[in-house]
Formats: C-alpha cells, sequence, structure tokens
C-alpha cells in the first residue's frame, strides 16, 4: 500500500538534519551585525537564519515604509542565525477547514527576517529569492530549498523573505494613506529584494543575476514587484519564476470594500470612530497605540468574516505609487519589469479555495452574483454559454478522471469533470481557477512575450499530476515536511521531483527551463517526453507566444491510483507506489479544457467589472 500525502498546504517547512561543529558557524559581517550561521554537513550547505533585514515594524512603525534594520548591541555585533524566525500575525480565511492550513494565530509583529542557503565557498552565484504564499495573511520562510539547490549541484543561493501579512502589511483607507503607508507587506518585499541587491555578494551571490519567485499570494507579490512604479526596472532582479499566481479582485485604496475592511478592523480593535476620539487624534493613532494581541485577533476576525471565493480581507490595493493599475490593464500594455519569465498552474487551482458546496445551479448563480457582482446582464449571460452552465448536471454526480486536456471541443474538459469533481460543483471550482488562477497566468506570460518587448521571454507549464489542487505542487521544488520517513514512492515522486527541480534551477542559473531528455525522464527509459530535433539530447520547450501559446503539460503515469478524502465535500485521487514515469507533452493554450483561451477572452473583456 502506498503512502498517502495530506492535503495541508504548507507542505514544505526547514527539514532537521546533522550538523557540523566547527569552532564557529559561517559568519557574515553586514555592518549593523554579524550574523553565524550554521554548517549542515549533511546537505553540504551554509544556513543562516533570521537574518533581520528592516527595523521591527512596531510601535510607531506600524503601516509605514520598512526602515533600515538597527544595529546589533551584542558584543563583536555578532547574533547567532540558527533558528527560525518568529512568524508574521497570522490571519486565516474564512470557510476553509482547518486542515487546509488557513488558521488565523498570533504571531510576532517583530518579523522582518530572512534566511539564506548557500553552498560553502560560494562565489558570484545566481540568487534566487522565494516570497512565500498564503494569501498576503498565513504562512512564513519556512520552506527548505535544500533538495533544490542540491539537484542542481550547488548553482545558485537562496533567499527566503518574510514580510507582513494580514492587517499589519496591507491595511487600506484614506486615513492610511494620510498618515502612513499603504501596501506595506508589498514594501517590505521590495526592501528585502533591494537587501539582496546590497548583502548577497557577501554570501557569495551575484545581485546581476537574482531570479524572484513565489506560489500563490507570494507569485502574485513577485508579479506586483515586476508591475511596481508602472513598470520602470530598478536592476532588483532579472528573472521571475511564478507558480500558481492568484490574482483575486484589487481596488483602489479609498473603495469601499478596503476601507470597510478598514472600519470593521478598527472597530474589533476598540478603535471605532466615537471610541478612538476620546483619547486619540484620529483612529489610525488609535490603531498605532492599540496592544498587539488585540490587534491581531482584530485582523483574524475581519479576514475570517469573507466569503469562501477570494476568500481573503487583506489585499493589496492600488495605492497610485507602488500600484498604478490594474493588473490586466498593465499587463495588456506591456508595462513589467525583468527579461525572462518562468510561469506555471495546477490543474485543479480551484481547490480548495472555493466553495464545495456547489451542487446545483441555483447555488452556482448564488455564487456568480455574489463573488462577482458588478458583472452585467449581458456579462453573465456569456458566462453561462462559454461554461455551457446549460449542460451542467448536480455536483459529484458521475465519474471523477483526469481530462485529456487537449481533445476536441466535444470531449470531456474542466468545465465538468476533474478529479476533484464533476457536473455544476467543478464547473464552479473550474471558474474560480481560470478567472483567478490561470488567464492571469497567460496574460503575464503575454506580456513578457510581445514583440518589441526588448527580448523579454517566457515559458509555460501545467502541473496535471494527481493530486493538482493548488498547493500541491509545492512538494516538487521543496522538501516535503515528511520526506525523510517517506520511500520516495507517494506523489509527487522522486523522479518527478528531480525533472521539475532540474527545471527551475536551469532557468534561475540559465535564464532558460529547457532540461536535458536524461534529467527529464529521470532516468526511466520508459518515460515519455518531446524531444527537439534540432538538439536531440534536449526536450522541445519553445517560448510563449500570444501567436504559439504552447506551454509543456507536466504528468505522470503508471502505479497505483487511490482515493483521499479529506473532507465530507472533498476527496481526490493521487498516483504513487512502484512504476510511476515522468509523461510530459507539449500542448496548445488556446484549445486546452475546451477553449481556455476564449474563456480567457472574456474575463479579459470583463476585467474592469471583477475587477483585476
Amino acid at each position: 500500500m502506498m503512502r498517502l500525502i495530506g492535503f495541508i498546504l504548507p507542505l514544505a517547512t526547514t527539514t532537521s538534519q546533522a550538523f557540523a561543529a566547527p569552532a564557529h558557524g559561517p559568519r557574515v559581517d553586514l555592518g549593523y551585525a554579524v550574523y553565524e550561521g550554521l554548517y549542515n554537513a549533511t546537505l553540504d550547505l551554509n544556513i543562516w537564519k533570521s537574518i533581520r533585514y528592516a527595523a521591527p515594524p512596531v510601535g510607531t512603525l506600524r503601516w509605514q515604509a520598512p526602515q533600515e534594520p538597527p544595529k546589533a548591541t551584542t558584543p563583536d555585533r555578532l547574533v547567532a542565525a540558527v533558528d527560525q524566525p518568529p512568524w508574521c500575525p497570522q490571519s486565516g480565511a474564512y470557510g476553509v477547514p482547518p486542515v487546509y492550513g488557513f488558521n488565523s494565530a498570533l504571531g510576532d509583529e517583530d518579523c522582518l527576517f530572512l534566511n539564506v542557503y548557500a553552498p560553502p565557498h560560494a562565489e558570484n552565484l545566481p540568487v534566487f529569492v522565494w516570497i512565500h504564499g498564503g494569501g498576503y495573511s498565513v504562512f512564513g520562510a519556512a520552506y527548505d530549498p535544500s533538495a533544490l539547490i542540491n539537484t542542481n549541484n550547488k548553482t545558485f543561493i537562496t533567499v527566503e523573505i518574510q514580510y507582513r501579512l494580514g492587517a499589519f502589511g496591507q491595511l487600506a483607507s484614506p486615513d492610511v494613506r494620510r498618515h502612513g503607508k499603504l501596501n506595506a507587506g508589498l514594501l517590505d518585499q521590495r526592501f528585502a529584494l533591494q537587501w539582496v541587491h546590497k548583502h548577497i555578494s557577501r554570501f557569495g551571490g551575484d545581485p546581476r543575476r537574482v531570479t524572484m519567485g513565489g506560489e500563490s499570494s507570494g507569485a502574485a507579490s513577485a508579479m506586483y514587484q515586476a508591475l511596481a512604479y508602472d513598470g520602470r526596472e530598478q536592476g532588483l532582479f532579472s528573472s521571475i519564476i511564478l507558480a500558481s499566481t492568484y490574482v483575486p479582485p484589487i481596488y483602489p485604496f479609498d473603495h469601499g470594500v478596503p476601507t470597510g475592511h478598514y472600519d470593521a478592523f478598527a472597530e474589533a480593535a476598540g478603535c471605532g470612530v466615537a471610541s478612538a476620539l476620546r483619547n486619540h487624534s484620529s483612529v489610525f493613532d488609535c490603531l498605532v497605540a492599540a496592544d498587539t494581541t488585540t490587534l491581531q485577533t482584530a485582523s483574524g476576525l475581519v479576514s475570517t468574516s469573507r466569503g469562501y471565493f477570494g476568500s481573503f480581507a487583506w489585499l493589496p490595493v492600488i495605492d497610485h505609487d507602488f500600484i498604478q493599475h490594474r493588473p490586466s490593464a498593465q499587463l495588456a500594455c506591456g508595462k513589467v519589469s525583468g527579461k525572462h519569465l518562468l510561469i506555471g498552474t495546477n490543474a485543479d487551482e480551484g481547490v480548495p479555495l472555493t466553495n464545495p458546496n456547489i451542487t446545483t445551479k441555483s447555488a452556482f448563480d448564488a455564487f456568480v452574483s455574489s463573488t462577482l457582482p458588478h458583472l452585467t446582464n449581458a456579462d453573465i449571460s456569456i458566462l453561462n454559454r462559454i461554461y455551457d452552465t446549460a449542460a451542467a448536471q448536480p455536483g459529484n454526480n458521475g465519474t471523477r478522471f483526469d481530462t485529456p486536456g487537449d481533445d476536441d471541443d466535444a470531449g470531456p474538459n474542466a468545465n465538468t469533470v476533474s478529479g476533484m469533481a464533476t457536473g455544476i460543483q467543478q464547473t464552479a471550482f473550474n471558474l474560480a481557477a481560470e478567472s483567478t488562477f490561470h488567464c492571469p497566468s497567460q496574460w503575464l506570460a503575454e506580456a513578457f512575450s510581445k514583440p518589441g518587448s526588448d527580448g523579454r521571454r517566457a515559458w509555460k507549464y501545467q502541473y496535471s499530476l494527481d493530486p493538482a489542487y493548488h498547493g500541491a505542487d509545492l512538494g516538487a521544488y521543496f522538501v516535503l515536511a515528511k520526506e525523510e520517513e517517506e520511500d520516495g514512492t507517494a506523489p509527487p515522486g522522486r523522479g518527478f521531483q528531480h525533472s521539475f527541480r532540474k527545471i527551475w534551477g536551469q532557468f534561475i542559473t540559465q535564464q532558460n527551463p529547457v532540461i536535458s531528455v536524461s534529467d527529464a525522464k529521470a532516468g526511466e527509459a520508459n518515460a515519455t517526453v518531446p524531444v527537439d530535433g534540432s538538439r536531440p539530447g534536449d526536450i522541445a520547450w519553445p517560448a510563449f507566444s500570444a501567436q504559439n501559446q504552447t506551454f509543456l503539460d507536466l504528468n505522470t503515469t503508471g502505479g497505483e491510483v487511490e482515493l483521499v478524502t479529506v473532507t465530507q465535500e472533498l476527496s481526490y485521487y493521487v498516483r504513487g507506489g512502484e512504476g510511476v514515469v515522468n509523461s510530459f507533452r507539449l500542448a496548445d493554450g488556446r484549445s486546452w479544457e475546451g477553449g481556455r483561451g476564449e474563456r480567457c477572452d472574456f474575463w479579459k473583456a470583463v476585467a474592469p467589472r471583477v475587477p483585476f
């Protein structure tokens, strides 16, 4: 019987290994402090954790731009850098069962730290900067990139950053604009990128060769860094890796949605207008003076009172400075920073952030009207046509299976069936997946491949192996929390991990994800991969363009398929055991899943009314 993975999204954590015990660990003098890390003998990596890159954003620095870190007051400015940094306050999502990992919990506002993983004797190596996901509200720098580095022969350095989350990172209103800084969490990320540019050479990294990447809201964060200040290049990164880019609606800072969250947060924190003005000059001043536990509780309360779809309250806003336009509008103009893009999505992105209880057409209609309230009647009529809702039956009424993807329009497609659901329930999953993940990813790829785009190039892939829910790919590039005790037969499997990690590593080091046929097959002669006729030693994977929307479909075949039940409403299939091999092929993005290209055209047309 093969082992099965759980559904918890924060799959990867820093692994525990044996450490060598020299007289002292590797030290790096950053001027404001000397950080002493550890050499991990098992991994053959130098690791520094909890490096402070900015001043504690507490007290009067709440909702202000990040500031330079203070100088260490310890003897010789020496600071131990061996323990994980404290997580920022966590503000989970409403309606998502705790097993998925999106839970509110107290954290530490003093959390602007980063971790560095570098090969010993590193010199002038490329750098990979990782921005964690979690709806701008949960998780932290707790992922283990050692396997990603070592699979690629220690040819790059990895930096993982933390940034303010929840209300502490994304509080927005005219009051915040007047007295503080909007999009504080995104500004933290920018400050961390500037820290890398300034200091990474001391760790053996090359600040001219930085690849910025992330998953989910981390990928969206990287997107916003590329769109920042109207896409004006600042030399902080040259390449970008985006996995499952999460693009929910975005509003101007003074719109009723973010200001409604601000008012609810203030009220929950005891800083409503009537209460605040008794002892403070403004609501904002009252919040700055409030107890951290009170604020953290209020942040979680507001976040967990939202609806299921787009279920995080604390999101970026258009501040007319850092973010000047809706992403879809700016991408259409090709105003982006960076030269090379590797972007991917998972086959079943709609799970678990979409309500799984949509099992009738009336429930689907209510879902659309409540989550997309600004669509016109004409918009909704087109939506129902292109998603073929008239043919959709009540959810979970048939056999679930993964669709062929690129079959003709008459064949089964993701509008009505997947390994996760069938009928109208799957239609809701697919609508959420396409509007929030798949289509924005296509627009990003197009922005990096426009004619006259100064040599920009993009490559696109889909992670399709069972299970392919949102977040399932984390185990393909990071070390799973329990990987040490696994035998390598649980998904995604060591062969797939090797190939996927080589793809990312090749892009980080060479700005091109095309790997060898040998690495793609991962030692399995019966694996199938597309071969480049002009370079038969490499796989075929052309760059993406609006005219040629070819992408690489990453899947596996063989082994055993079993069912995992997560909740009463949701279960999924996994493929594992002996005999699993890679099955990679090229596919067309326009015709994929019964015409995803047409549906993405629809979302682009209605983007001002979503809005994104």
